[in-house]
């Protein structure tokens, strides 16, 4: 009777079979490789992604600050124990004017934990101009005698002020269609009339869309009769746009209308450019050939969360840090959370399992009354009880998941060794005297792993999102630990930055993915029904 044990159950030809089911299984298989890949990167992310140097030559001392601990004083001799700011240091004349001191850093040189200075940033050095068109609407109400009782920016197409058009004829700054007028007096003498658009041209070429309401007779006669004014456009027309430098230069080449409008106005426009760089200015309004546009200064203003630029691929958080940085790092603690922890209640379950299938009797019932009991605590309560009592840590969050997390796989291992208990080999080992403890470990556990096998891909992924759900809720790692639930719990605070919405999500996505592909590659090479098909 062989032993399944070590070296032996790899070279084990059904394991060798398995493992080719595996690889033909591309999916899985490429899905493996990917996220094997993934960890193993994010395994050596203070190589790849520091805001320390790897590398300081300094008056001829060789210093690896990325994996050992410098004080401040030993740059500056200032007495400062401190970690120093690397990056400042570069700047001084020691690193600057001195090529026999370098560093050199990481090919990202943003650590998860260093907050950018917004003076840092190269936003904030334009303001951009953009004028829209605008319909110009107007509306008046006029007495029986056509003389304005009311005025809403019928001066827009007068040419005058709303108040100057008071208590004046309307025919007089504005030729009313003839249809017009023998509608308004339809309507003052309480006559049924239907609805009417006429156009009619002004003075400098703007077509004017001039509408009355449909009108119902009334008890009494109405006082006014309100007329309503629309621009009429052709065409669409389209968005103007150009930019100022700090200077109230325009940045690259000047469109055309610039050139076209009077030096008052460029002047005018540039000096409010230069006041938009220090605050926000209300939209106003400017005509250009005839045209009504509104003006709006738009500047980037540098607030957090920020944007993704080009030396931040993914943004900055709602603390200033590097959304990258912080997704890298938190890749590795996901995977690594979740390899530990299903690590440990794989272990737990298998033990848990083992002892009750393979007595039975009362030691299978109490156990599982014990497991029912045990099942039925409030997991989200306790970890909110161990947290406030111990405070939050990868620790404690590892500890209080996995004291509840290896109870679906005990009942899989439980029934496994009842089935296999009874087996020939299993009666052959009991009467060489093994005891207890071989028997399960060196005979019946390997047998009995393939649902544990099986079941270990799509247990990582439901410990990573656990995860991410545990640090979404506030529940999970303390701060400033990173974490993609942490990014998570930013984007519901900031709905407007998508860059916090979007690469955490599709991190976590794409992990989880893998973890299923490969899951279902897993079973596929376990299924000892691989060509069996239903007639």
């Amino acid at each position: 009777m062989a032993e399944k044990t070590g070296w032996t159950l790899i070279r084990n030809p059904e394991t060798k079979k398995r493992l080719k089911r595996f690889k033909e299984h591309r999916t899985a298989w490429i899905s493996l490789w990917i996220l094997g890949t993934l960890y193993l990167v994010s395994l050596f992310s203070e190589v790849l992604c520091n805001s320390d140097p790897l590398y300081v030559r300094y008056n001829g001392q060789s210093l690896f600050p990325v994996v050992a601990y410098y004080p401040e004083d030993l740059f500056l001799k200032n007495g400062k124990q401190t970690r120093p700011d690397y990056k400042k240091l570069k700047a001084t004349d020691e690193f600057g004017k001195n090529p026999d001191n370098v560093m050199v850093f990481p090919p990202f040189s943003f650590g998860p934990f260093e907050s950018v200075s917004p003076s840092d940033l190269a936003a904030g050095d334009r303001v951009d101009l953009v004028l829209k068109p605008e319909i110009r609407l107007a509306a008046a109400n006029i007495r029986a005698d056509f003389t304005v009782s009311r005025s809403d920016n019928l001066g827009a197409f007068a040419g005058q002020d709303d108040m100057a058009l008071l208590d004046r004829p309307v025919t007089a700054v504005l030729d009313l269609p003839a249809s017009i007028r023998e509608a308004v007096a339809v309507r003052f003498k309480n006559v049924e009339a239907p609805a009417l658009e006429q156009t009619l041209t002004l003075s400098d070429g703007t077509s004017v869309l001039v509408s009355l309401n449909e009108f119902v007779p009334r008890p009494v006669p109405p006082k006014t009769v309100r007329l309503k004014f629309e621009e009429h456009i052709m065409e669409k027309l389209p968005t103007l746009a150009l930019a100022f430098d700090r200077q109230g230069g325009v940045i690259g080449t000047a469109p055309a209308f610039w050139n076209q409008l009077a030096q008052a106005q460029r002047q005018d426009l540039a000096g409010k450019a230069l006041a938009r760089f220090d605050r926000p200015l209300d939209p106003s309004d400017i005509t250009i050939d005839g045209t009504l546009y509104r003006l709006d200064f738009q500047k980037q203003d540098i607030r957090f969360p920020y944007p993704p630029t080009a030396r931040h691929l993914m943004g900055l958080d709602e603390a200033g840090r590097d959304v990258l940085a912080r997704i890298l790092y938190g890749l590795r603690i996901s995977l690594t959370f979740g390899l530990i922890l299903v690590a440990c209640s794989m272990t737990l379950g298998i033990a848990a399992g083992a002892v009750q299938g393979y007595y039975g009797g009362a030691v299978d019932i109490t156990g599982q009354r014990l497991i029912e009991i045990w099942s039925a605590l409030p997991f989200l309560y306790v970890m909110i009880l161990m947290g406030s009592v111990y405070g939050r840590s990868f620790g404690l969050l590892l500890f209080c998941y996995g004291i509840f997390n290896w109870i679906g796989i005990s009942y899989y291992v439980r029934a496994e060794f009842y089935r296999l208990r009874k087996q020939a080999f299993v009666e052959a080992a009991q009467l060489m005297g093994l005891s207890s403890v071989k028997i399960m470990a060196r005979h019946i556990l390997p047998n009995a792993l393939v649902p544990v096998i099986t079941f270990f891909p799509f247990s990582l992924v439901g410990a990573i999102g656990s995860l991410a759900a545990l640090d979404y809720l506030g529940f999970g790692l303390p701060a400033p630990t990173p974490s993609w639930g942490e990014l998570l719990a930013q984007a519901q605070q900031y709905r407007w930055a998508w860059w916090l919405i979007l690469y955490p999500s599709l991190a976590l996505f794409i992990v989880m993915l893998l973890g299923v592909f490969i899951g279902e590659g897993v079973r596929n090479a376990f299924d000892p029904r691989r060509y069996s098909r239903l007639e």
